[in-house]
């Protein structure tokens, strides 16, 4: 009984630790790209522009491998010069990494399970909504698919998979600042293209046949 009441206790700790940090990563990202602290966007955005700029110039496979052995050259190296000084000074400090071995590292099951729901919650959304639009449940909406997917194809002639993700790295750590501070006029601008793009789907589906004609569902 006692073991059962423990066990809850600390599924139930592991789940409340999962919700917390994923809470404090959301909080932490939106700091980041509003740049609350400029020294640790500043790092952040420094550091993923360096692993693109790398990626863009050699493989994925060389880039890991790269970085993996970086850091190995640094804790080892850590690790020999503190052997040497504790051999020197004739002191037992033990492991420099001790801390961080006896660390928990292991993810809890309920928080693992609890971002697998999350996920299928999102691919079995994406799922519907590829299936209403490919087999045309609403013709203008599979319109508007076809459109931009017909203007990527131009984007993609002109940028590859990696200057589109650079451009997006860049535009993630501006945009936000940005509208923030003139978050007026842009909203202002973005109401009058709303506007636009309603009355032009609005006057597009009237012409359409009745058959075609979006069905409200209730």
């Amino acid at each position: 009984m006692a073991d059962t009441q423990s066990s809850q206790i600390s599924s139930s700790q592991g789940l409340a630790d999962g919700q917390n940090s994923a809470k404090d990563s959301k909080f932490t990202v939106k700091e980041l790209v509003y740049w609350r602290d400029p020294k640790k966007s500043g790092v952040v955005f420094g550091v993923s522009m360096l692993m693109l700029l790398s990626l863009a110039a050699f493989s994925v496979i060389s880039v890991i491998s790269y970085i993996l052995l970086a850091l190995l050259c640094v804790t080892i190296s850590f690790r020999i010069y503190k052997s040497v000084v504790q051999a020197v000074q004739k002191s037992n400090d033990g492991h420099p990494f001790k801390s961080f071995m006896d660390k928990d590292v292991s993810v809890p099951p309920e928080t693992f399970r609890k971002h697998v729901d999350t996920c299928l919650t999102y691919v079995n959304r994406a799922l519907k909504q590829m299936s209403r639009l490919f087999l045309v449940e609403d013709l203008v909406d599979s319109l508007k698919l076809a459109v931009a997917m017909w203007l990527l194809t131009y984007v993609g002639a002109v940028f590859n998979g990696i200057t589109l993700l650079i451009l997006a790295d860049i535009l993630i750590f501006t945009m936000p600042l940005v509208y923030e501070k003139n978050k007026t006029q842009i909203d202002h601008y973005v109401d009058i293209a709303r506007t636009q793009i309603n009355t032009t789907m609005a006057k597009l589906q009237e012409k359409l046949p009745a058959s075609m004609k979006r069905v409200k569902t209730e």
